[in-house]
């Protein structure tokens, strides 16, 4: 799961989101509501960390313009103030939760979890498509027809599981390099050519009907034969 973290205390920020990948969770960092707001809106995260009190552009003013984007991306706000009209104003604009500072980092990984479930994400245990079943809890894929199974590494399970939640579409280099590798990462498109061929690889391994389509000029699909 890729998580963007947008949090001016820089210790802080970098304090969760050690802790957070020791979860297993990717994460993005912002340090003012303006980066936050521009990372935000490529829509490739599954959860945004939205601190209130921001430089720039405050959280409740990125978290408005995020709604009127139509960006549905949960939102956990954090705030180092407790007074209710806070929590209210950002719960009314479109927040899913928030968090008090200070907090215990296992309170945020269960609100982080309850977010998830309420978006539906927790809650699939398994993708599939055709033949093909991904276990989202242990990154393996495997065939309903064979039933042969095999391990995937960490960035195949999140190319094909992007590719999962969105069958049926093309899905361009340029997306699977910033869902897999991030808004701000130096992968080159050729990273995105070579996990697909791996993912491939595996794919064919366990005698699966599905295929990952190259649509030239565009990106990839999912197919069956």
């Amino acid at each position: 799961m890729r998580l963007l973290l947008v949090e001016d205390e820089r210790a802080l920020a970098e304090a969760l989101e050690a802790s957070l990948k020791r979860e297993n969770y990717t994460v993005d960092l912002a340090f003012d509501g303006i980066e936050g707001m521009d990372q935000a809106l490529t829509g490739i995260y599954d959860v945004i960390i939205l601190d209130i009190m921001l430089p720039k552009k405050n959280g409740i003013d990125v978290l408005k313009e995020l709604r009127a984007e139509k960006i549905a991306t949960p939102v956990l706000m954090l705030t180092a103030r407790s007074e209710t009209e806070d929590k209210v104003e950002g719960l009314d604009n479109g927040a899913d939760d928030y968090l008090t500072k200070p907090f215990q980092l296992q309170e945020l990984l269960a609100r982080l979890r309850a977010i998830s479930r309420r978006k539906g994400e927790m809650e699939d245990q398994t993708l599939s498509f055709g033949d093909l079943i991904l276990d989202t809890k242990r990154c393996v894929i495997s065939s309903r027809e064979t039933k042969k199974t095999m391990q995937l590494g960490q960035k195949e399970f999140q190319l094909l599981e992007y590719m999962l939640r969105n069958q049926n579409q093309i899905i361009t280099k340029e997306q699977i390099v910033e869902k897999v590798w991030g808004f701000e990462s130096e992968a080159e498109y050729n990273s995105a050519e070579v996990y697909v061929s791996f993912t491939r690889k595996k794919i064919k391994f366990i005698g699966s009907k599905v295929k990952i389509k190259a649509v030239r000029g565009i990106g990839y699909t999912l197919e069956e034969n």
